[in-house]
């Protein structure tokens, strides 16, 4: 591990964005540069550095990360292929993508779930002689379970996405409505990694000092069935069944159904449809705990069970 006192740039202001940069002030001895599309008077107020920079402007890019070691992004699309081009042309020696998902090896060629990230590492793969990267691979996040989901206020972490909002994935912990395939097309049980927020910013943190980074690293709070995932939140909210009408598709269903959506040219039941066939098809499951986390055994993560209860604690079953 190296000790030199470095800068690192976290690209945007959500959720995991900031706790990133938290963490960088807590636990290193590295200077932590906030980049925004507008002013943060309340991050500047508690004394972090934040530079505003216009996506749309090469200059503006090139200005804000001038000495900068490492850039973690939490933005993407047209965005994050900006701030890579102004990254190289700066000397940045990492770049970590906006990723913070399922496993590289776990993509599909022409992956309708990928929301142009192939191409932002395309990106990087052709500069990999300038300047290393990594993807940080962690499964599901918490957060999708979260009160509001990925889209809240608080967490911020779908602004590009329709299928962010509390419920959109697997079960609504609110109203225990469910949709959820339990078995992949070989009648083998559907399961997934998942990590929090919270969990995924700290061992991001732990791995700037690294001496190398590889192509990949990975990171697991929980492995679990999706019938696990199901039971620990009947469990946290103290119900024996889930809503009536709540729906376990088997993977012939789901492909059916995508196929209808498909011809009705309904793209957010498109999107729901292809998310939850990815997620049978083993699209968030990698090894536990990770090579990530394997570097990190002292650290305990937060298990899920722990996660909801907290998260959840304020508000009651909506039975409807």
């Amino acid at each position: 591990m190296a000790e030199r006192k470095m800068r690192i740039a976290v690209a945007g202001t959500n959720h995991l964005a900031l706790l990133i940069a938290t963490f960088v002030t807590q636990y290193t001895s590295h200077q932590i540069i906030v980049l925004s599309r507008h002013a943060q008077p309340q991050l500047t107020d508690e004394n972090y550095q934040v530079m505003v920079v216009d996506y749309d402007s090469q200059e503006s890019l090139q200005h804000a990360v001038m000495g900068i070691h490492t850039i973690i992004s939490t933005v993407t699309g047209n965005a994050q292929v900006a701030l890579i081009q102004a990254a190289v042309a700066q000397g940045v020696r990492r770049f970590a993508p906006a990723e913070f998902e399922g496993p590289l090896v776990a993509r599909q060629a022409d992956d309708p779930l990928d929301a142009s990230k192939s191409a932002t590492r395309d990106w990087l793969d052709h500069f990999r002689d300038r300047m290393a990267s990594t993807v940080f691979t962690c499964g599901v996040l918490y957060e999708r379970f979260a009160p509001w989901g990925l889209s809240s206020p608080h967490v911020r972490l779908c602004q590009e996405s329709e299928y962010g909002s509390e419920g959109d994935y697997l079960v609504n912990p609110r109203n225990l409505r469910a949709n959820a395939p339990l078995y992949d097309h070989t009648g083998h049980e559907a399961t997934l990694c998942l990590t929090a927020a919270q969990d995924v910013a700290y061992l991001v943190v732990r791995a700037l000092d690294m001496k190398s980074w590889p192509r990949e690293l990975t990171m697991a709070g929980e492995h679990m069935t999706v019938a696990e995932l199901l039971a620990t939140i009947l469990r946290v909210r103290g119900r024996p069944t889930l809503h009536l009408e709540s729906r376990t598709p088997t993977y012939n269903e789901l492909t059916h159904e995508l196929h209808n959506a498909m011809i009705a040219g309904d793209e957010g039941q498109q999107l729901r449809a292809r998310e939850l066939i990815a997620t049978a098809n083993r699209r968030y499951v990698f090894p536990p705990p990770g090579t990530l986390r394997d570097l990190n055994r002292s650290y305990t993560m937060i298990r899920f069970e722990d996660w909801l209860r907290h998260n959840w604690a304020p508000h009651a079953v909506l039975d409807d």
